[in-house]
């Protein structure tokens, strides 16, 4: 409610306007239409009012002022409380304040996305409510009872109410600035996450308070912060995850050649190769990957939720050990089954370290031979090139988000197979790599070894989509503390 001092024609009058239950309740008399004099506010009277102020506010969704005045002694140059009584009732003024069009699938967008939606306004709580229903911040309820307060009417509440009306609550009306960061204060001590959302100066204090503060000028903001933020947190993941992978793949490598007895698959300054080069460039266009089209539709995580999850490391290993087996495979094979080489007995392959103190029916040199280990680093080369395929999503299919998806991930993997082919057939550069070209037939065999990692990965996405079906590989860590993320809209 406020009220001005003004001086017309030798009269002091006061003239105030505000909320409608407010003026009312300070009126004694009522001003006339037909011929300006003023009668006294009967009870009758005033419920016709407040009939009409409810038909405007719930049923054509109207904000509503009421305004009256007051005639003082001349000469009175402030104003007290005590000056808004008695009040003569003027009129009531119901403006049309319409949502914007894109704010009830920004709503809807945020519920889909697991995030329980609040409603603040300083509108009337009939008005409020026919909003509401207007944005589709109420559709999945049946009535309002323990979801619709006015400001006063929490306040009233005692402390283990409040808990309880906390957790249902969806609309708060008849706000105050210190309202919202009173609220905002009240769910953080329920250790629920905040995000606050307003486009005014009076909404300052409460978006510095949340746990994420939303400026805004549209009602697509806040679905659109929520989709860039997940999408930002997912290709972080997938960085994490194409990398810690592609090393679990060559450190499985290393120690299986190692435990097996058989030569080096790799030559350092071919790991250096891999590492430095073939890796740096798809994991860095993995930044670059589009939303998830489910993207919305997931629950939020909880704060204390671990980037890699248990379930997640479980598929890191899983496709590091084949990246780490099939670059062994690829080495063994040319050894034992390529129709071009020397097609040696396992146990001559184990023992090549006593070849010079035996007699073998093959040459020695065959160990130092450069295709096996072309062979391994192309395959190594190759199979995190389709892995990093399996990283433009972590749970949707290569059907769903194709490659070309993202064309800078297309663009890298083209560009790092062209520096290995480079490598491979440059002979400055593959004497310095300790590669040799291949053939045809090796070629295939890459291929065949490295394309699996596509098919091993979409089976264990989904896996991931049928939580039901999938064998839950949890880490033993701390309770969850905090339930769903919130949001708070201001109207």
């Amino acid at each position: 409610m406020m009220s001005v001092l003004c001086s017309r024609k030798q009269m002091d009058i006061i003239f105030s306007k505000g909320a409608p239950e407010s003026i009312l309740s300070r009126c004694t008399k009522i001003l006339c239409n037909d011929d300006g004099s003023t009668i006294l506010l009967s009870a009758n009277i005033k419920a016709q009012l407040e009939t009409m102020f409810n038909s405007f506010a719930e049923k054509e969704t109207l904000r509503c002022l009421a305004l009256a005045l007051k005639r003082i002694p001349m000469g009175q140059q402030s104003l007290s409380v005590d000056d808004e009584k008695d009040l003569t009732f003027v009129g009531l003024v119901g403006m049309l304040d319409p949502p914007r069009e894109e704010v009830r699938n920004a709503i809807l967008s945020c519920i889909t996305a697991g995030i329980r939606v609040i409603v603040i306004t300083g509108d009337n709580k009939m008005t409020a409510e026919s909003l509401c229903r207007k944005i589709g911040a109420l559709d999945h309820f049946g009535n309002f009872d323990g979801l619709s307060y006015t400001a006063s009417e929490f306040e009233e509440l005692p402390a283990s109410q409040k808990i309880v009306a906390l957790q249902r609550m969806t609309l708060l009306s008849r706000v105050e600035p210190s309202h919202k960061r009173m609220l905002v204060e009240a769910l953080q001590n329920q250790s629920e996450v905040v995000a606050m959302t307003g486009d005014g100066v009076n909404d300052a204090p409460a978006l510095k308070k949340a746990n994420i503060g939303i400026a805004m000028g549209s009602g697509t903001a806040v679905a659109k912060a929520v989709a860039e933020g997940r999408a930002i947190y997912n290709n972080t993941k997938q960085f994490i995850r194409y990398m810690i992978s592609s090393n679990i793949g060559e450190v499985v490598c290393i120690f299986v050649a190692a435990i097996l007895g058989i030569p080096d698959t790799l030559a350092p300054v071919q790991l250096l190769w891999v590492n430095l080069v073939t890796d740096g460039l798809p994991a860095t266009a993995i930044g670059f990957n589009k939303q998830d089209s489910d993207v919305m539709k997931i629950k939020p995580r909880k704060v204390n939720e671990a980037v890699v999850s248990g379930w997640l490391f479980f598929r890191y290993l899983v496709i590091g050990a084949y990246v780490g087996l099939a670059t062994i495979a690829g080495f063994i094979w040319w050894f034992i089954y390529f129709d071009n080489g020397p097609k040696l007995p396992y146990g001559e392959l184990m023992n090549f370290d006593s070849c010079s103190r035996r007699e073998t029916s093959y040459s020695c040199s065959v160990f130092s031979d450069r295709h096996p280990s072309t062979i391994s680093m192309t395959v190594l080369v190759v199979v995190e090139m389709f892995n990093a395929l399996n990283n433009l999503s972590e749970n949707q299919s290569l059907l769903v988000i194709p490659p070309w998806s993202n064309m800078w991930l297309v663009a890298s993997i083209v560009l790092t197979m062209l520096l290995h082919v480079l490598i491979l057939y440059v002979q400055p550069l593959s004497v310095l790599f300790s590669v040799t070209p291949l053939g045809w037939a090796e070629w295939t065999t890459v291929f065949y070894l490295s394309f699996p990692v596509i098919i091993i990965d979409e089976m264990l996405k989904f896996l991931s989509r049928n939580s039901g079906m999938r064998f839950m590989l949890r880490f033993r860590r701390r309770p969850d503390l905090l339930p769903k993320r919130r949001e708070i809209r201001d109207k």
